[in-house]
């Protein structure tokens, strides 16, 4: 059985405070083992992101318990990555260089994970010139050269061309054949089938349905995870 890496037990996120409180993750019990490919879905506003925050470690929880295994190496790719005003190769290796990597070794090491993801002939380049498809390669180039046990994606192929998609996904499928676990959101069903080997459905906070990805898709739900069902059938955005 593989080693857990994550667990929630009935944890709860509230965001604000009074009237203006918004309760963003309701009750959920989750558990994530290394090597899972754990794809999130759900309407807009659902909770995915806020989920992905808290497992990042992000969002403190306002009730429920969280745990996570020790010395876990995580990494979180947002829908619009941040890139520094500087070259394509530092935007890479300043990340290694926080987490106490000398510079010069930071800087080749960058190099490797740029060609990892085929942009190594752009090393020179002003990052925030590129454009969004190889921007989102870039940060994956980042997260990848920490060498992250875990990587979480929020919606991370939204906005990009179907040729860009097609890249980035590929580079999700190569880290998680080579252990990685993933978790990501997405709104791409086709995406989910393709990557996921299980899927979550959120709705207004509440994890509905945990379950195999082609159970998902062949429609076998619980009468409380009748919304799923609607999701599926495009009546829930």
């Amino acid at each position: 059985m593989s080693a857990l890496q994550f667990e929630l037990r009935d944890l709860s996120v509230v965001y604000g405070h009074g009237r203006s409180r918004v309760q963003a993750l309701a009750d959920c019990n989750l558990k994530i083992a290394h090597g899972d490919r754990l794809a999130l879905v759900g309407s807009n506003g659902s909770g995915k992101s806020t989920l992905l925050r808290t497992l990042n470690g992000l969002i403190t929880p306002f009730k429920g318990q969280f745990f996570s295994a020790p010395d876990v190496r995580q990494a979180m790719l947002f829908q619009r990555p941040y890139m520094l005003r500087c070259s394509v190769q530092n935007n890479v290796a300043l990340g290694l260089f926080l987490r106490g990597t000398r510079w010069r070794e930071a800087r080749e090491l960058a190099l490797e994970a740029l060609g990892r993801v085929g942009l190594q002939e752009l090393a020179d380049r002003n990052a925030k010139s590129l454009s969004g498809g190889q921007q989102q390669r870039v940060a994956l180039a980042r997260a990848w050269a920490c060498k992250p046990q875990v990587l979480l994606l929020d919606e991370p192929t939204a906005s990009l061309d179907p040729s860009a998609k097609r890249e980035v996904e590929r580079l999700m499928a190569e880290f998680s054949s080579a252990g990685m676990t993933l978790i990501f959101s997405s709104h791409n069903l086709g995406q989910v089938k393709r990557l996921a080997s299980r899927v979550v459905y959120l709705e207004q906070g509440a994890l509905l349905a945990d379950m195999p990805t082609a159970d998902f898709f062949n429609g076998s739900f619980t009468p409380a995870a009748a919304a799923a069902d609607a999701f599926l059938k495009g009546e829930r955005v």
